[in-house]
């Protein structure tokens, strides 16, 4: 059975400390106790740690090792329409899972009015839902969840993005994968909201060079496609990418 991970703030001298709200959990909860051993991360590299003292407001580790991380996926960042916010936190949370890098919130035409700045009122519970997806999906580095922007990310770059379009002439997401793959490449994604990209959007998004691909036939809801999409790309990277 795989040993659980937490995220430390920093490992200082051969040990590291979890406090406050986070340490009242590990003891009352999960019920961790001195001898224990577990995987901590500071959010750059990976440890075996032994608990040494258990206590509501600190828990505190001593280094036993330091480990091999193990191999990323592809390095995908999502750019993300606003949608409702419950589920847009799945979207965070199941990303985080799929081992994405980044996430980049945005407003689209057709995003709900408002959600911009109720959005900037909740990115303390948004990192901290990827913050837990983390830790139970044992990463060893957290994402990184940005403020909202105001449209579409026209200016990103990267060696492959990929528009989730729900036209129906838009190419299959596989044909729209090259057939060569850099284990380093990066890729971006980017779904809209629950209406649809608008004319002007589609316009606007592949004439700064986004990919349109598709899904399939069927209409997907937003969290839907932005998941689907990131396990496409991660299976892809991992079959055919190329040293």
């Amino acid at each position: 059975m795989a040993r659980r991970l937490f995220f430390v703030d920093t490992v200082r001298g051969g040990h590291a400390w979890i406090t406050g709200e986070d340490a009242h959990h590990l003891t009352k909860v999960l019920r961790v106790a001195p001898g224990q051993k577990y995987e901590i991360s500071d959010n750059r590299n990976l440890y075996l740690a032994e608990v040494e003292t258990a206590r509501r407001e600190e828990v505190s580790f001593a280094i036993v090792d330091k480990l091999a991380p193990p191999d990323p996926p592809a390095h995908t960042e999502l750019f993300a329409a606003l949608i409702r916010f419950e589920r847009f936190e799945w979207i965070l949370e199941k990303a985080t899972e799929l081992g994405v890098q980044a996430v980049h919130p945005f407003v689209a035409e057709r995003s709900e009015k408002g959600l911009e700045a109720a959005a900037r009122k909740r990115l303390k519970r948004w990192r901290r839902i990827a913050r837990e997806a983390s830790e139970q999906s044992r990463r060893v580095t957290q994402p990184e969840i940005h403020e909202p922007v105001d449209g579409p990310p026209y200016g990103v770059s990267a060696d492959l993005r990929l528009m989730l379009d729900e036209s129906t002439d838009a190419p299959a997401i596989l044909d729209a994968i090259p057939g060569e793959r850099n284990p380093r490449g990066q890729v971006s994604l980017c779904v809209g909201p629950e209406g649809g990209w608008t004319p002007r959007e589609r316009t606007g998004m592949q004439e700064a060079g986004w990919v349109p691909s598709s899904l399939g036939k069927q209409i997907l809801r937003a969290e839907t496609a932005a998941i689907a999409a990131l396990a496409i790309v991660n299976a892809a990277w991992r079959a055919r990418a190329v040293p």
